[in-house]
């Protein structure tokens, strides 16, 4: 039976993927800002599901693609704000 965080986790998985294969197709830029939010919105939707299902390698991967998405976000407004200086 799918729990709520079961369709949470699946909802996250389908928003990195669906990201990867638009990033692959060329419909998406690595640098964008969309790029980012779409990743760390997905693993974040994993991670909460893995509050109710811990798996320790999942969590991992999960907590440094949020990490690293983060750091997408930080250095896309960084760039915005030199440009607008």
């Amino acid at each position: 039976m799918f729990e709520y965080y079961d369709v949470a986790g699946t909802t996250g998985v389908i928003l990195i993927v669906v990201t990867y294969f638009l990033l692959q197709t060329e419909r998406m830029r690595s640098n964008s800002l969309m790029y980012s939010v779409s990743n760390a919105v997905g693993a974040t939707l994993i991670l909460f599901s893995l509050y109710f299902e811990f798996n320790l390698s999942a969590f991992l991967i999960e907590f440094f693609w949020l990490l690293i998405s983060i750091i997408g976000i930080v250095r896309y407004f960084s760039r915005l704000n030199s440009v607008s200086a």
